[in-house]
């Protein structure tokens, strides 16, 4: 379906969640720029919350995430009171500006928390910050659902869901250490829809070791008839001398670079086949989905949650490690829980690194948006020129077109979206980052 040139892939590149990506965050953003961008919010400024809680009642060997078990008690509670004491402080900052239109939690694993626990965070958040009229999303292991949480979730009217499900395959299930019958993700599945969610994203992995086509194609079958709204189908990045975890998975297990290409081109067709709407590279969606019908209009974004249809300018993250996006800046709070609990208490912001983001960040990275989400982008002739050069490969294999003053990724094209948008990332010539492969 699409042709494979392994030259045009071998060079790692981001997933550009964000321009300029988390590589370029430095400790000479931190707090004080936080503390600006959140004095700049007006009244009339659209915000979205993102909720880190970086706990797991089972920790998977393929993840990449900031998480770590939640096997003591009383660090769990020790760390939501810290996040109680950082929604005072930046409601503090907020001083009632800004409209809260969606909250999100994620982690980790939200429902690694108990559900009273939750009650009471999220009854933080609407009494501090004002968002009592947000749209609510959340992720979950579905290993650790039980009947409280879903009472929780219907009591607090939470819309949106994301089940981390990666393959239905058991020997594969038991290669990357997440075990989950497909009996569990069926109850899961139906005790939500009853819970009131109405928008149901899976989570699935290709690249897994011991994945063959026929494993995926079994997966995405199941996946299909339980017929969830999203599907996320990732690439499995195996970086074991940065996450310790993914030692315990087997390197000579996994496939190769072809045999990863094929496997993506493979779920590309069978979830498009069956009536999901691509968006992107990786993503899917049903066409009555807001996330499609954001991609049919041109109003898909990225950040740090990926896709999104969410138009807000300022997204707020909370927690550890949690990133938040001004317009002027992108900031990280303190990555470890004890620091970063240390911080709050003492009614300071938990930012610590980050990155301004200039004039020239601001077009470079609306074009690499542009060309991910709608696969075409426009600028004047002088900046293509500057990268005309770097997109001959893709324009001579026939992936890329471009014009005086457009660049457009042709249907072959498609998986080398990222290397495509990276010819317009400023800093990968010297960036120290470790990303994964573009398949």
């Amino acid at each position: 379906m699409w042709p494979y040139y392994p030259d045009l892939l071998e060079r790692p590149v981001p997933r550009y969640t964000s321009y300029p990506t988390a590589a370029e965050f430095t400790e000479a953003v931190g707090s004080s720029v936080q503390s600006a961008a959140l004095d700049a919010v007006t009244s009339h400024t659209d915000i979205s919350l993102y909720v880190h809680i970086p706990y797991c009642q089972e920790i998977c060997w393929y993840c990449g995430c900031n998480t770590g078990a939640a096997n003591r008690s009383g660090r769990i509670a020790s760390y939501l009171d810290a996040l109680e004491d950082e929604i005072h402080v930046v409601a503090r900052h907020l001083g009632g500006r800004g409209r809260v239109g969606r909250i999100a939690f994620g982690g980790g694993s939200p429902n690694a928390i108990a559900p009273l626990a939750f009650v009471r965070l999220l009854d933080r958040i609407v009494t501090e910050l004002d968002a009592a009229g947000a749209e609510i999303s959340i992720e979950l292991d579905p290993r650790s659902l039980d009947e409280a949480w879903y009472d929780v979730l219907r009591d607090t009217r939470v819309t949106r869901a994301s089940l981390g499900v990666q393959t239905f395959t058991p020997h594969i299930q038991q290669a990357i250490g997440r075990i989950q019958p497909l009996a569990m993700i069926e109850q899961a599945v139906g005790r939500l829809r009853d819970a009131g969610v109405e928008s149901l994203n899976f989570d699935l992995m290709y690249g897994l070791p011991h994945q063959h086509l026929a494993d995926l194609g079994t997966t995405l079958a199941e996946a299909i008839r339980l017929a969830p709204e999203r599907i996320a189908l990732f690439g499995y990045a195996h970086l074991p001398s940065l996450i310790a975890r993914q030692q315990r998975i087997d390197g000579q297990a996994l496939p190769d670079g072809h045999k990863r290409f094929e496997q993506a081109a493979h779920g590309f067709k069978i979830l498009t086949a069956a009536g999901y709407r691509a968006i992107g590279f990786d993503h899917f969606a049903r066409p009555s989905d807001p996330l499609a019908i954001a991609g049919a209009q041109g109003r898909l974004h990225r950040n740090f949650q990926g896709f999104t249809d969410d138009p807000a300018g300022v997204l707020i993250g909370l927690g550890a490690s949690a990133i938040s996006q001004f317009p002027g800046a992108i900031i990280q709070n303190e990555k470890m829980a004890g620091r970063y609990r240390m911080l709050v208490a003492a009614h300071q912001l938990a930012g610590r690194r980050g990155v301004e983001r200039h004039e020239e960040d601001h077009w470079r990275g609306k074009i690499i948006e542009q060309l991910l989400c709608q696969g075409e982008a426009r600028m004047s002739e002088d900046r293509l020129s500057r990268v005309r050069h770097d997109l001959e490969p893709f324009v001579e294999k026939g992936l890329v077109r471009c014009g005086p003053t457009f660049v457009r990724l042709l249907p072959a094209g498609l998986p080398y979206a990222r290397a495509v948008a990276s010819c317009f990332d400023h800093y990968r010539a010297f960036s120290k980052g470790h990303f994964s492969h573009a398949v």
